[in-house]
């Protein structure tokens, strides 16, 4: 008869060899995220931190880039596999030549505000920041994108103010305090960290799908998994294991309240103010799509948005079929 001992011993191989196996059949995917503390890109971190990558048997990396542009270029350049990033990059790079794809879409509408200093209460309207200074992630990024887009819808000229790369959250904040900025372009926390302290006021509201049709003609998808169209050709199955841990933590931001997944991301994220952190995701997580699906009518949004500032576009016909595909989230649902 089998000592206990020996079956003991048995056990603890056979799950030694099972958790081994398991970990090499993981597939590992590198996804770069443009601020992974910023909520309109919660998903990414809430969709590791739910568990929904691992039930995939998938080993995703998450790595933080505070511009999205940066995070794009590092795509391009093969040294990630994915972007958490804007919609509109996946336009834009079709007038380049580069064919990419929106395989989840998490949002449909900015949930970006362009603030403006109270140090400078002349400045009410777009059509103020005229000679002025305006705070941008980085040069290429989305946020550099609608703010020229914001600016032309105003009748000011791209040459007439100042786009400053200052990235989001501290820095954000740091060039707003110094006047190196007067306005500028970004999202929660940085948002309410700021309005609570009374350093500044939001000029452009585009955090609801209302708001943003009002600043910018229509819907606007933003924030998505965007890949090379060619990975995704060659890696149909992985795709699809993200659309389908990505779906999951869509349909669970729609079902559950700010502070129910405040909970779930790391403390940090808070920024000292848990309180805020949860009122800015109920009040902003209308933004997100409840199944990761492109919202009817949203690339023609963005391609008349860009069309009316962005020089690339001159000239150019983009495919707009080609700037995204719904096939994935579609198959997960």
């Amino acid at each position: 008869m089998l000592s206990r001992r020996f079956l003991l011993s048995a056990l603890a191989i056979a799950a030694s060899l099972t958790a081994s196996a398991a970990a090499v059949a993981a597939e590992k995917v590198t996804i770069m995220v443009g601020g992974y503390e910023k909520q309109i890109y919660l998903p990414a971190k809430l969709t590791e931190r739910l568990g929904y990558f691992k039930d995939e048997g998938l080993d995703v990396e998450l790595l933080n880039q505070p511009a999205g542009v940066d995070a794009e270029l590092q795509m391009l350049a093969g040294a990630v596999d994915g972007v958490v990033g804007f919609y509109d990059h996946c336009v834009d790079l079709q007038t380049k030549g580069k064919f990419v794809q929106s395989i989840v879409q998490f949002s449909q509408a900015p949930g970006e505000v362009i603030l403006v200093s109270t140090k400078h209460p002349q400045l009410k309207s777009m059509a103020d920041m005229k000679g002025k200074t305006v705070g941008v992630t980085g040069l290429g990024s989305s946020t550099n994108f609608l703010t020229l887009a914001l600016a032309a819808r105003a009748n000011v000229p791209v040459g007439d103010f100042t786009t400053l790369p200052v990235g989001a959250g501290t820095t954000f904040i740091a060039a707003m305090q110094q006047d190196k900025i007067q306005a500028g372009m970004t999202t929660e926390p940085t948002i309410s960290r700021m309005v609570k302290t009374g350093e500044a006021k939001v000029l452009v509201d585009m955090r609801t799908v209302e708001k943003t049709k009002a600043a910018l003609g229509g819907t606007y998808p933003a924030a998505s998994l965007y890949m090379d169209a060619a990975w995704i050709n060659s890696h149909k199955e992985t795709a699809q294991k993200l659309a389908n841990a990505f779906v999951k933590t869509m349909k669970y931001i729609n079902t559950h309240t700010g502070a129910e997944i405040a909970d779930k991301m790391p403390p940090e994220f808070y920024v000292g103010d848990k309180e805020g952190y949860i009122k800015a995701l109920d009040d902003g997580k209308a933004m997100f799509t409840p199944d990761g699906v492109m919202p009817a009518g949203g690339p023609e949004t963005v391609l008349a948005v860009l069309s009316g500032f962005s020089k690339n576009m001159k000239g150019k016909t983009v495919d707009l079929s080609k700037t995204y595909t719904s096939e994935f989230v579609k198959r997960a649902k």
